[in-house]
């Protein structure tokens, strides 16, 4: 079959401000609260009252809020816990899902979020609790229902000097979500190093623990809240004050490597290799690099560790490996060639092969980085042995998260092996491959399975990781495993998600240096080009999305009954959008299946625990209709998120649209029996970006994002041509893909210019 390029198109999206607010303030359909619940909550807040005003040392009061099922942004605390005129939302400092056996049989997801207030908070909840119990008892009989608040101030009016109208139904609205309140305390065992983020309070960290004996340097605090304990202290921390812990995890000291210190060494004698010119650099940050290899002109070497550390020669081992794939990988694994050809490394050794302080990566990772700003990929094939929690990432993969979104670079993450190397289906990947903004990558063996060793998501009960598998090795055989060089001995033949890992690197950095493309899109399209067109619910826990392409050209072209192409946009308002893609029409109506794949990188906020990316992209692509004064899209899934008067409980959005997820994709099934769509508006297509903040009183900022569309013609046919005439038409400038072309391009501006 012929191929079609893949086509960028440059244009112009429109933007608008959401005007809409939160609506009236009602009960749902058919609910009640009572004033008897509103009571028990008024005991629940003076029961924490008195705790907080005998323990003084947070100089405020930590609360934990029981909801009772997964809320949206809009229907969490309006009134309630609101401290000094800040929104009650202003004083989060942690969320967590709980799973309870439900009525109705099975089980129900609820959250649970902690604030941090002052004891005024408290006293005025406490109030507003009194105030509208006293009202629901005397005016609606002990129980107010969704018809009262529904007519209230219309056919039933509101006579109360005691308290606002407004106040009581923004009451009445919290107390109907929440279940109760609490004081939660953390009660782990301590027998290790460990990594404790604290929440966040009006004390600083040090002072802080001071007050409970324990006497930190700053080194030894990341990000104001996160600290690194001995065993001693941690057990001083739980017992003197558990209900600071926000979230704890192992400082793990020994990580697993692939073991190829016990290869067998193939000898070649071809091992030779051109001196490098202009290729792109990739970053690699591992254990350390052997200088005596073939290939060591192509790799620039930073030791990163203290100068009195004595490196053994296995130290160099795994780190040498991976740089090796990333610079010449091809050469001992020709079934692998993807055409990508060869790439520089900057490599940084932070471990040696027994194992590192996490901690100490964390705070080496920012200044690599920082120091290196021409790298936009980086290679990390490190991971932990210990599975990710359920309710809070990693420490490393939120830093990972907060580098991406602050920097424009993109880290390939290895989806870590089991710690013995054998099939454990249920175990977790271990940090970083919690890493939301970074690509990460588990291991399938050479006919697309699951790789023996290779470790499942989600991330947090709901996002997917790994993103996507590549070709790790599998088996005892040397034609079922990898060829790495580790030394100047030759070629060894390992398995591991370290080692498929670097591959995807080398594609990655393909698709943004040399074919000059956002890493929004590059992740995009390679993600993009695992799914194919499996269905949206398709996904697995182990191989992600599916098996990348081995060959670039499969990721850069797509079939001649397709059309693919690719825009970049930047969300500043509510919705950015565009309704002018010009979809070709035949006798009235369009040919073609659909999907989109949405890429952005969000910043996270580890300390919200299971609310971590701070900003949701929704996207709606489809077609356009113009009804009365109104102009929408309808979307190819039937999204309804924005719609009014669709109401959509938290859950379903998050399941079914994948609400928060930095990775949107929607995707229609090829039937055997094909129905083209009816043509409206001439025959245009839409795409919107709706974004929305956790944190609505925080300023946005401007945010990149990918849009990967491929169209697929019913029928067959080629229509590549007259799309990209009609774009033109409609003022967007359309670029194909090509491949000679961005050499040729990418060549000249790297070439070196001599000024006489």
């Amino acid at each position: 079959m012929k191929i079609n390029n893949i086509l960028q198109l440059k244009g112009r999206f429109e933007k608008r401000k959401n005007d809409a607010g939160f609506g009236p303030a009602k009960l749902p359909a058919k609910q009640s609260v009572s004033a008897a619940h509103m009571n028990d909550l008024v005991t629940q807040l003076v029961r924490i009252k008195e705790y907080w005003m005998k323990n003084q040392d947070i100089a405020g009061a930590i609360v934990s809020v029981h909801y009772t099922r997964v809320v949206a942004k809009s229907n969490r605390l309006r009134i309630l816990l609101s401290d000094k005129g800040k929104s009650p939302v202003d004083s989060i400092r942690g969320a967590k899902f709980v799973t309870e056996p439900s009525v109705a049989g099975g089980e129900i997801h609820k959250h649970v979020f902690t604030h941090y207030v002052q004891i005024e908070a408290i006293d005025k909840a406490i109030s507003n609790l009194v105030l509208a119990a006293k009202i629901i008892t005397e005016d609606y009989n002990g129980k107010i229902t969704s018809e009262h608040t529904e007519k209230l101030g219309k056919e039933h009016p509101y006579t109360r000097q005691d308290m606002k109208k407004t106040n009581f139904l923004y009451t009445v609205l919290d107390a109907f979500f929440v279940e109760y309140f609490d004081i939660d305390m953390s009660d782990e065992s301590v027998t290790e190093e460990s990594i404790i983020t604290i929440y966040r309070t009006n004390v600083e960290t040090k002072r802080l623990l001071a007050k409970f004996g324990i006497h930190i340097p700053g080194t030894r605090i990341i990000d104001g809240t996160t600290i690194l304990l001995t065993p001693d202290e941690a057990r001083l921390l739980y017992s003197k004050a558990p209900y600071l812990i926000a979230m704890s995890v192992t400082d793990f000291s020994q990580i697993k490597l692939e073991d190829i210190s016990d290869a067998k060494i193939e000898k070649d004698s071809e091992m030779i290799i051109p001196k490098p010119t202009n290729e792109p650099t990739i970053g690699v940050i591992d254990t350390h690099f052997d200088k005596d290899v073939y290939f060591h002109e192509w790799v620039e070497y930073h030791n990163m560790l203290p100068l009195e550390i004595d490196l053994k020669p296995e130290d160099f081992y795994h780190g040498t490996a991976v740089t090796s794939i990333i610079v010449d990988g091809p050469k001992g694994n020709p079934r692998l060639d993807d055409g990508c050809g060869r790439f520089q490394v900057r490599h940084f050794g932070v471990s040696t092969q027994s194992g590192f302080s996490s901690f100490a990566v964390l705070r080496n990772i920012r200044d690599i980085v920082a120091g290196n700003r021409d790298i936009k990929v980086w290679n990390l094939s490190l991971g932990s042995p210990e599975p990710i929690k359920d309710n809070f990432i990693s420490p490393e993969a939120a830093e990972l998260d907060r580098i991406q979104s602050e920097y424009d670079v993109i880290f390939v993450v290895a989806g870590t092996n089991t710690p013995d190397g054998r099939r454990h289906p249920d175990m977790k990947v271990g940090s970083p491959a919690d890493s939301l903004n970074s690509l990460v990558v588990n291991a399938v063996d050479f006919e697309g399975k699951s790789a023996s060793y290779a470790r499942r998501g989600p991330v947090l009960s709901f996002f997917h990781k790994p993103d996507v598998s590549y070709y790790g090795g599998d088996g005892t055989r040397k034609e079922e495993q990898i060829a790495v060089c580790m030394n100047d001995l030759g070629a060894v033949y390992r398995v591991g998600t370290s080692f498929a890992a670097p591959w995807i690197s080398r594609k990655l950095a393909y698709l943004i240096h040399v074919m000059g493309l956002s890493r929004e899109v590059a992740k995009a399209l390679i993600i993009d080009s695992a799914a194919g067109w499996r269905g949206n619910g398709r996904i697995s826990d182990t191989v992600g999305y599916g098996v990348v392409p081995r060959r670039i050209e499969d990721i850069i072209h797509t079939r001649e009954d397709e059309i693919k192409f690719v825009v970049m946009g930047t969300a500043e308002d509510y919705e950015t959008y565009t309704y002018n893609l010009p979809v070709p029409v035949v006798n009235g109506k369009h040919p073609f299946y659909a999907r989109a794949m949405l890429i952005y990188f969000p910043q996270c906020d580890r300390n919200q625990g299971v609310d971590y990316t701070s900003t949701e992209m929704d996207i709606h692509f489809g077609r356009v209709k113009t009804t009365g004064e109104k102009t929408k899209v309808y979307p190819i899934d039937d999204n309804k998120q924005t719609e009014e008067g669709q109401a959509i409980y938290e859950e379903e959005a998050r399941s079914i649209y994948r609400k928060w997820d930095n990775v949107k994709r929607i995707c229609e099934e090829i039937k055997e029996r094909a129905v083209p769509r009816k043509s409206y508006d001439a025959g245009m297509w839409g795409i919107s970006i709706y974004t929305k903040d956790r944190i609505t009183s925080k300023k946005r900022e401007a945010m990149q994002f990918g849009v990967v569309v491929t169209l697929r013609e019913m029928y067959g046919k080629n229509r590549i041509d007259d799309f990209i005439k009609m774009c033109m038409a409609k003022g967007w400038i359309v670029n194909r893909l090509d491949v000679e072309n961005r050499l040729d391009v990418y060549a000249k501006a790297e070439e070196e210019i001599d000024f006489e």
